[in-house]
């Protein structure tokens, strides 16, 4: 563990106050993340209960929310062993739960970038509406939305969310180095997170890869199956496939999950593939079996859902 001076660097550069959370000025939230990183695990585990409501409350994000995601990632690469694991919460900070409505085919950040609306557009329609309002109410109203907008704060909730997206996206490179961590949670947690960043694949879909070589634990091979299939193009070098083999029943799911996200997305790649029949009876096999006692986070962890919803596709 590092020292919280140097996992803390730059927290008191940042004008806490001038942000926002869920209740207002975010001038608390420094004294959140000095606690997070101390060695009192009572105190530290209340702070991260307190700190996640604040800047993300029921799935909203704020203007404050961004900013505490590299000192989220100092935590999770180099904090108390405590707090690794709940740091890699910044996978729900970037990505809400679009792991439950986004699922086969993954996050489609194409969209998400298009139907979000900039600060610049937000402020430009306040002023077209500020010179058109004659009434005295709604003119103030629409003055202090602006002043809001101006202020930094998000309007739209799709571009808010989007500034959080991003500044997880900013600190993946550092996150990789926990695919190599000796905790197995901490090693499915990292996987879980790469999954929902497809514009990265190009710097993550191999250490994804390399992460497969020599892991024993189910739930991590089957957490960076999906990862990989949520993010490639195409089976590399077969190894989705293999998978179909595997001697525990979850990461055979995974393959086929994954497999079947390809065959979706990318069609074309189908002759390099199992058949359709092969990677459907794998499904169907998962999904008349019990519920599975561990599982990937997928689907909030309901993987017969998730199963479903694959074998309608």
């Amino acid at each position: 563990m590092k020292r919280s001076d140097d996992l803390l660097a730059g927290l008191d550069d940042i004008d806490w106050a001038a942000l926002g959370h869920a209740y207002g000025s975010a001038e608390d939230v420094p004294g959140q993340l000095r606690t997070v990183c101390g060695l009192d695990e009572e105190a530290r585990e209340s702070a991260f209960r307190s700190l996640f409501g604040n800047i993300f409350h029921q799935g909203t994000r704020y203007s404050a929310s961004p900013y505490a995601v590299p000192f989220l990632t100092r935590i999770a690469v180099a904090g108390p062993v405590g707090a690794q694991a709940d740091a890699l919460l910044l996978t729900r900070l970037a990505i809400d739960w679009h792991d439950e409505y986004d699922l086969p085919l993954g996050i489609d950040t194409a969209a998400w970038r298009a139907a979000a609306i900039s600060p610049e557009e937000n402020l430009r329609w306040y002023d077209e509406q500020i010179a058109a309002e004659t009434d005295e109410e709604r003119l103030k109203n629409l003055c202090e939305g602006r002043a809001y907008c101006a202020a930094g704060h998000p309007v739209d909730a799709r571009e808010g969310a989007l500034r959080s997206y991003d500044a997880a996206r900013a600190q993946l490179p550092v996150l990789l180095e926990l695919l190599d961590n000796q905790d197995p949670e901490i090693r499915t947690k990292t996987a879980y997170l790469l999954g929902w960043f497809p514009e990265e694949a190009d710097a993550t879909l191999l250490p994804l890869l390399a992460c497969l070589d020599g892991e024993r634990d189910p739930v991590c091979v089957a957490t960076v199956l999906v990862s990989v299939g949520l993010i490639a193009d195409h089976d590399p070098d077969g190894r989705l496939r293999h998978h179909l083999d595997h001697e525990h029943p979850l990461p055979r799911w995974a393959a086929a999950t994954a497999l079947t996200r390809l065959l979706i997305a990318y069609p074309a790649t189908a002759p390099g593939l199992p058949p359709a029949e092969r990677i459907a009876a794998e499904l169907a096999a998962f999904g008349a079996g019990p519920a599975p006692e561990t599982t990937t986070a997928h689907h909030d962890g309901d993987l017969h859902s998730y199963t479903v919803r694959s074998l309608t596709q």
